[in-house]
């Protein structure tokens, strides 16, 4: 008997062959199979008439064969199908290129349903190439299609879909409780099935696509609140007294509007007995260091000690030597690395243990094992998205029940905040300090090459530094530009009476550092540089940056590379250099070279690529949407995140056996993670 878990190779059509060709796809199942939900759908039924057809339009025509099909051979031993169809408002020439069997298929006189695009020839007349057809049988239907290869074709898919909803007929079990379909008005499941694949009309496909979107919000709310509320306690120690005026008053700057209410709110949190749990969010550059120091200070002058934990050493580095700077001998910072020696990772773990140190800043060395606090009130995750769940929980884990900050230079659209970050308040540092002026952005080809590195030779005759980032750290097999050989291409070519320095993430801690030290105190002029620097690095007097194979890097990462320059008050340049053409690539550049708004970057950086792609599925647990849109189900994830709260509280009526279809469909939703 079929149910989800029954192999495709099983399904009438498949077979072995055929099985292989869709694992790569990730289709294992039948209920992979009723997953892989349409790309988009032909309306066969919607016909326009050829007199009416405009150019670019894909439509659907009833008409007849009006010529009998001709072939032609072309170079290659290639051939042409050259044919005329007619449905009496006007006639148009149609022609299919290398297929054989259209010949046999079509039939002088005969009537066909043919759909395509209208095309023009060298003569601008209207024309069509290659159209799918069928002949005329009564009531046509909304059709599919799917995601085709070569090996697979959008058809083929549909005959599995098919033969899978005959062998699953009456054998769906509804797995959303009946309570909750009847409130939201839900279609049931089997009948969602089949008319997202084969829809009656387009109320019936409008009625299933809200079914699934809201299922698959529900179980992605679901796997994301079972994992916020597994071992969290509700109680912690407030803090009595604000330092926050005394802080600011040191500091050789005046915050920003946005950074005094962020630190407010964090303190007012800190106030009360449960533990803080906010995200502090803000573009490139809007000063969240001096907000966690501000946080940090507070605790630490409430007799509470502090950490902040950073994906990379350097940028570890980097916090510390600020934070450093920000407290001076008022309050006392270690720093924990992988590259800290034995001997003072034994003394900082003393300190830390019976209170010699308030704050210890330092990468995943400061969740291992051996080392304790004393007293760990508060704890800071910078570029928190980088860091898996477990990670984060060890960190808060060493007190207890501390409060707790995670810090994002990626801006989060509020939707994706909202959804993953349902139980945690949010600060946006949406304004930048005085003085910073917007990055200038340009996308150019690479034949511009000779301009660039005269405007960069000019850049560093001015006193100021430049970057050249670059895809890859040594030379392969692809085309694109590795670090290492462009180093040593132009220190022996354009730049060979300049000091130029090499950064990449094969190097060691301490080589990183001494490359960063380097340019930070201006003694590099030019860095050739992997996206190692795309977080850590603030050199005020780099101003200019170009990006090799651009195409290569997504946008909200070419963005934080582009965070790297206009960190000062003078006018900045990044250069993205491309040679690529696809609509991708192109919007990319676009967005790039229209707007420097790390949020507005963010959500089209969202809808181009998905949430799992957009923080890194590995990193973060979040499974790719199949068919729900964040950025416009909006309400139906409200919906959604207000139903898991209620079915994890058990305040909706739910059967054992719902409870374990539901997380069986949310452990197949969270398995796709792992399989990317």
């Amino acid at each position: 008997m079929a149910d989800f878990d029954t192999k495709v190779q099983y399904i009438k059509g498949v077979g072995e062959a055929r099985a292989k060709t869709l694992s790569k796809q990730g289709i294992l199942t039948i209920g992979d199979v009723l997953r892989n939900y349409p790309r988009a759908y032909e309306d066969w039924d919607n016909v326009t008439l050829l007199q009416d057809a405009q150019i670019g339009e894909n439509i659907c025509v009833k008409a007849v064969v009006a010529q009998n099909p001709q072939v032609v051979k072309i170079n290659g031993g290639k051939i042409l199908v050259k044919t005329v169809i007619a449905d009496g408002s006007d006639y148009i020439p149609v022609t299919f290129f290398n297929n054989k069997y259209v010949k046999d298929r079509l039939v002088e006189d005969e009537e066909y349903l043919f759909f395509g695009k209208i095309t023009k020839d060298k003569y601008n007349n209207k024309t069509m190439l290659s159209p799918r057809f069928e002949k005329v049988a009564g009531k046509q239907r909304i059709r599919p299609v799917y995601k085709a290869t070569a090996s697979m074709p959008s058809k083929t898919t549909e005959k599995i879909v098919e033969n899978a909803l005959q062998d699953m007929a009456g054998k769906i079990p509804e797995i959303i409780p009946e309570y909750i379909v009847k409130k939201y008005r839900l279609m049931g499941l089997e009948e969602s099935l089949k008319n997202i694949h084969f829809p009656e009309n387009e109320e019936t496909l409008a009625l299933a696509k809200r079914r699934l979107i809201f299922e698959e919000l529900l179980l992605l709310q679901l796997g994301l609140l079972t994992e916020k509320t597994t071992g969290r306690s509700s109680r912690a120690t407030p803090i009595f007294y604000d330092y926050t005026k005394k802080f600011f008053a040191s500091l050789p700057f005046e915050p920003t509007n946005a950074q005094k209410r962020a630190v407010a709110e964090a303190v007012e949190d800190m106030k009360k007995d449960t533990p803080m749990n906010r995200l502090l969010q803000g573009d490139v550059g809007s000063g969240k260091t001096a907000v966690a120091a501000a946080i940090m200070y507070n605790a630490v002058k409430n007799g509470f000690q502090a950490a902040l934990m950073a994906p990379t050493e350097v940028l570890a580095n980097q916090h510390f030597k600020t934070l450093s700077n920000f407290f001076g001998d008022d309050v006392k910072i270690e720093l924990l690395t992988g590259s800290v020696t034995a001997r003072n990772k034994k003394i900082i773990r003393e300190k830390l243990e019976n209170g010699e140190c308030d704050i210890v800043v330092g990468t995943h060395a400061i969740i291992q094992n051996d080392v304790q606090f004393k007293n760990l009130g508060l704890v800071i995750t910078d570029e928190q998205h980088r860091f898996g769940v477990g990670q984060r929980a060890a960190l808060s884990g060493k007190g207890g029940n501390p409060h707790t900050l995670v810090m994002s230079a990626t801006p989060i659209p509020r939707t994706l905040a909202m959804m993953i970050y349902g139980d945690l308040d949010i600060s946006v540092l949406d304004e930048l300090p005085k003085g910073r002026q917007p990055v200038k952005t340009y996308h150019v080809p690479t034949s511009y090459h000779e301009r660039i590195y005269k405007f960069i030779r000019k850049t560093i005759a001015s006193g100021q530094q430049a970057y050249i980032v670059c895809p890859l750290v040594s030379e392969s097999d692809s085309d694109l530009v590795p670090a290492t050989e462009y180093y040593d291409y132009l220190k022996s070519t354009y730049f060979s009476d300049c000091t130029l320095g090499l950064l990449h993430g094969q190097m060691k801690p301490k080589e990183k550092d001494a490359v960063m030290n380097r340019f930070y105190s201006g003694e590099i002029q030019l860095l050739i540089s992997t996206v190692v620097i795309e977080v850590g690095v603030d050199v005020p007097n780099a101003t200019v940056m170009a990006i090799e194979n651009a195409e290569r890097f997504g946008l909200s990462q070419l963005h934080q590379l582009r965070g790297r320059i206009g960190r000062g008050s003078k006018e900045s340049t990044c250069i993205l250099l491309s040679d690529a053409q696809n609509e991708e690539a192109v919007d990319r550049f676009e967005t790039m070279c229209r707007t420097t708004d790390g949020f507005e970057i963010a959500k089209k950086d969202l809808e181009m690529r998905g949430p799992g792609d957009f923080f890194g599925s590995r990193q973060h647990g979040l499974p790719d949407m199949r068919i729900a849109n964040l950025m416009t189900d909006t309400r139906i994830l409200y919906e959604a995140q207000k139903t898991a709260k209620e079915l994890v509280d058990n305040a909706v009526p739910v059967t054992a056996e719902q409870r374990s279809l539901l997380a069986r469909e949310m452990r197949r939703l969270f398995t796709r993670v792992a399989m990317n």
